[in-house]
Protein backbone atom coordinates (compact mmCIF):
# COMPACT_ATOMS: atom_id res chain seq x y z
CA UNK A 1 0.00 0.00 0.00
CA UNK A 2 1.42 3.37 -0.96
CA UNK A 3 2.24 6.03 1.61
CA UNK A 4 -0.36 8.83 1.94
CA UNK A 5 0.62 12.21 0.60
CA UNK A 6 1.66 14.75 3.24
CA UNK A 7 -0.98 17.16 4.42
CA UNK A 8 -0.70 20.72 5.65
CA UNK A 9 -1.13 19.36 9.17
CA UNK A 10 1.83 17.00 8.71
CA UNK A 11 4.18 19.89 7.93
CA UNK A 12 2.53 22.60 10.06
CA UNK A 13 5.15 24.99 11.44
CA UNK A 14 2.82 27.72 12.74
CA UNK A 15 3.07 26.73 16.42
CA UNK A 16 6.81 26.11 16.57
CA UNK A 17 9.08 27.94 18.97
CA UNK A 18 12.80 28.49 18.42
CA UNK A 19 14.46 26.28 20.98
CA UNK A 20 17.83 24.60 21.15
CA UNK A 21 17.90 21.44 19.02
CA UNK A 22 17.91 18.20 20.93
CA UNK A 23 18.62 16.04 17.92
CA UNK A 24 22.11 14.72 17.24
CA UNK A 25 23.90 15.97 14.15
CA UNK A 26 24.83 13.05 11.83
CA UNK A 27 28.18 12.95 10.03
CA UNK A 28 28.61 15.38 7.15
CA UNK A 29 28.78 13.54 3.83
CA UNK A 30 29.90 14.71 0.39
CA UNK A 31 28.89 13.80 -3.14
CA UNK A 32 31.36 14.54 -5.97
CA UNK A 33 29.88 16.48 -8.89
CA UNK A 34 33.01 16.52 -11.03
CA UNK A 35 33.64 19.55 -13.20
CA UNK A 36 30.25 21.17 -12.74
CA UNK A 37 28.99 23.50 -15.48
CA UNK A 38 27.23 26.51 -14.00
CA UNK A 39 24.27 28.39 -15.45
CA UNK A 40 26.71 31.11 -16.55
CA UNK A 41 28.74 28.63 -18.56
CA UNK A 42 31.67 28.78 -16.12
CA UNK A 43 33.08 25.54 -14.71
CA UNK A 44 33.26 24.73 -11.01
CA UNK A 45 36.16 22.23 -11.10
CA UNK A 46 36.04 19.14 -8.90
CA UNK A 47 32.85 20.40 -7.31
CA UNK A 48 31.18 18.66 -4.41
CA UNK A 49 27.95 19.04 -2.50
CA UNK A 50 27.86 18.29 1.21
CA UNK A 51 24.82 17.05 3.09
CA UNK A 52 23.49 15.28 6.16
CA UNK A 53 20.71 12.72 6.46
CA UNK A 54 18.36 12.33 9.42
CA UNK A 55 16.19 9.22 9.51
CA UNK A 56 16.20 5.90 7.72
CA UNK A 57 16.73 5.82 3.94
CA UNK A 58 13.64 3.56 3.79
CA UNK A 59 11.34 6.41 4.90
CA UNK A 60 9.68 8.96 2.58
CA UNK A 61 12.41 11.46 1.58
CA UNK A 62 12.21 15.19 2.26
CA UNK A 63 14.73 17.73 1.00
CA UNK A 64 15.47 20.63 3.37
CA UNK A 65 18.15 22.96 1.87
CA UNK A 66 20.29 25.24 4.01
CA UNK A 67 19.81 29.03 3.97
CA UNK A 68 22.19 31.91 3.24
CA UNK A 69 25.33 31.49 5.42
CA UNK A 70 23.70 28.58 7.27
CA UNK A 71 25.33 25.22 7.92
CA UNK A 72 23.47 21.91 7.72
CA UNK A 73 23.40 21.81 11.53
CA UNK A 74 21.47 25.11 11.59
CA UNK A 75 18.45 23.35 10.06
CA UNK A 76 17.93 20.95 12.96
CA UNK A 77 15.65 23.34 14.91
CA UNK A 78 12.76 22.00 12.84
CA UNK A 79 13.61 18.34 13.49
CA UNK A 80 12.50 16.08 16.31
CA UNK A 81 10.14 13.29 17.21
CA UNK A 82 7.37 15.76 18.12
CA UNK A 83 8.17 18.33 15.42
CA UNK A 84 6.97 18.57 11.81
CA UNK A 85 10.15 16.95 10.47
CA UNK A 86 10.40 13.78 12.48
CA UNK A 87 13.26 11.42 11.56
CA UNK A 88 10.95 8.66 12.72
CA UNK A 89 8.55 9.48 9.85
CA UNK A 90 10.80 10.89 7.12
CA UNK A 91 14.24 10.60 5.64
CA UNK A 92 15.36 14.24 5.87
CA UNK A 93 18.16 15.28 3.52
CA UNK A 94 19.84 18.62 4.30
CA UNK A 95 22.09 19.78 1.44
CA UNK A 96 24.55 22.65 1.91
CA UNK A 97 24.63 25.62 -0.43
CA UNK A 98 27.65 26.28 -2.59
CA UNK A 99 29.70 28.88 -0.73
CA UNK A 100 28.53 27.99 2.80
CA UNK A 101 31.98 26.44 3.64
CA UNK A 102 30.72 22.83 3.51
CA UNK A 103 29.94 22.38 -0.19
CA UNK A 104 32.47 23.84 -2.65
CA UNK A 105 33.24 27.35 -1.38
CA UNK A 106 35.91 30.06 -1.49
CA UNK A 107 37.06 28.88 1.96
CA UNK A 108 37.74 25.28 0.90
CA UNK A 109 38.94 25.75 -2.69
CA UNK A 110 41.66 27.62 -4.57
CA UNK A 111 39.22 29.27 -7.00
CA UNK A 112 40.09 32.95 -7.34
CA UNK A 113 37.86 34.66 -8.21
CA UNK A 114 35.13 32.29 -7.11
CA UNK A 115 32.49 32.06 -9.86
CA UNK A 116 28.98 33.45 -9.47
CA UNK A 117 26.53 30.78 -8.29
CA UNK A 118 22.77 30.90 -8.87
CA UNK A 119 19.81 29.18 -7.26
CA UNK A 120 19.52 27.19 -10.48
CA UNK A 121 23.06 25.87 -9.96
CA UNK A 122 22.38 24.86 -6.37
CA UNK A 123 19.13 23.10 -7.20
CA UNK A 124 20.69 21.24 -10.13
CA UNK A 125 23.49 20.07 -7.85
CA UNK A 126 20.92 18.94 -5.27
CA UNK A 127 19.02 17.08 -7.97
CA UNK A 128 22.21 15.24 -8.95
CA UNK A 129 22.83 14.37 -5.30
CA UNK A 130 19.30 13.07 -4.83
CA UNK A 131 19.05 11.11 -8.08
CA UNK A 132 22.61 9.97 -8.80
CA UNK A 133 24.03 9.94 -5.30
CA UNK A 134 21.08 8.64 -3.30
CA UNK A 135 19.06 6.89 -6.03
CA UNK A 136 15.84 8.78 -5.20
CA UNK A 137 13.30 9.24 -8.00
CA UNK A 138 10.67 11.23 -6.13
CA UNK A 139 10.56 13.41 -3.01
CA UNK A 140 7.73 13.63 -0.53
CA UNK A 141 8.43 17.36 -0.07
CA UNK A 142 10.93 20.17 -0.51
CA UNK A 143 10.90 22.90 2.10
CA UNK A 144 13.12 25.66 3.39
CA UNK A 145 13.44 28.94 5.27
CA UNK A 146 14.76 32.24 3.82
CA UNK A 147 17.17 31.34 1.00
CA UNK A 148 16.06 27.75 1.62
CA UNK A 149 12.57 28.96 0.63
CA UNK A 150 14.02 30.53 -2.52
CA UNK A 151 15.55 27.16 -3.39
CA UNK A 152 12.20 25.52 -2.71
CA UNK A 153 10.51 27.81 -5.25
CA UNK A 154 13.33 27.05 -7.67
CA UNK A 155 12.74 23.31 -7.26
CA UNK A 156 9.06 23.85 -8.13
CA UNK A 157 9.96 25.55 -11.41
CA UNK A 158 13.02 23.50 -12.31
CA UNK A 159 11.73 20.02 -11.42
CA UNK A 160 7.96 20.54 -10.94
CA UNK A 161 6.99 16.88 -10.94
CA UNK A 162 9.73 15.65 -8.64
CA UNK A 163 8.00 16.31 -5.31
CA UNK A 164 4.49 16.00 -3.87
CA UNK A 165 4.46 19.39 -2.13
CA UNK A 166 6.67 22.41 -1.49
CA UNK A 167 6.68 24.32 1.80
CA UNK A 168 8.62 27.58 1.44
CA UNK A 169 8.45 29.80 4.51
CA UNK A 170 9.82 33.23 5.38
CA UNK A 171 11.24 33.62 1.89
CA UNK A 172 10.51 34.74 -1.64
CA UNK A 173 11.11 33.48 -5.14
CA UNK A 174 13.25 36.56 -5.88
CA UNK A 175 15.52 38.54 -3.57
CA UNK A 176 13.99 41.94 -2.86
CA UNK A 177 15.94 45.06 -3.81
CA UNK A 178 16.07 46.31 -0.22
CA UNK A 179 17.61 42.97 0.81
CA UNK A 180 20.30 43.34 -1.86
CA UNK A 181 21.06 46.86 -0.61
CA UNK A 182 21.29 45.60 2.97
CA UNK A 183 23.73 42.82 2.03
CA UNK A 184 25.73 45.16 -0.20
CA UNK A 185 26.24 47.48 2.75
CA UNK A 186 27.62 44.68 4.90
CA UNK A 187 29.89 43.47 2.10
CA UNK A 188 31.21 46.98 1.46
CA UNK A 189 32.02 47.42 5.15
CA UNK A 190 34.07 44.21 5.14
CA UNK A 191 35.90 45.14 1.93
CA UNK A 192 36.61 48.63 3.22
CA UNK A 193 39.24 47.13 5.53
CA UNK A 194 41.29 46.35 2.42
CA UNK A 195 40.14 49.40 0.47
CA UNK A 196 38.68 47.12 -2.18
CA UNK A 197 35.59 48.10 -4.16
CA UNK A 198 32.56 45.85 -3.91
CA UNK A 199 31.48 44.50 -7.29
CA UNK A 200 27.94 45.47 -6.41
CA UNK A 201 28.77 49.17 -5.90
CA UNK A 202 28.57 51.72 -8.70
CA UNK A 203 31.56 53.35 -10.40
CA UNK A 204 35.24 52.74 -9.77
CA UNK A 205 35.24 54.17 -6.26
CA UNK A 206 36.98 51.98 -3.72
CA UNK A 207 35.23 51.10 -0.49
CA UNK A 208 36.22 53.27 2.45
CA UNK A 209 35.05 53.13 6.02
CA UNK A 210 33.11 56.35 5.55
CA UNK A 211 31.20 55.56 2.36
CA UNK A 212 30.60 52.00 3.58
CA UNK A 213 29.04 53.32 6.78
CA UNK A 214 26.84 55.58 4.60
CA UNK A 215 25.76 52.57 2.56
CA UNK A 216 24.99 50.55 5.68
CA UNK A 217 22.93 53.40 7.06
Amino acid sequence: MSEPNPTIADLNISNLTLSSPTIAEPPLQTFPLGDFTLQSGAILPSAQISYTIHGSRSLPPILYPSWFSGLTSDNTWLLGATRPLSPEKYCIIIPALFGNSQSTSPSNSDLRPFPAITLYDNVRAQHELVTKGLGITHLRAVLGWSMGAAQTYQWATQYPGFMDVIVPFCGAARCATHNKVFLEGQKSALLAVKGVRSAGAGGDRKSTRLNSSHRLY
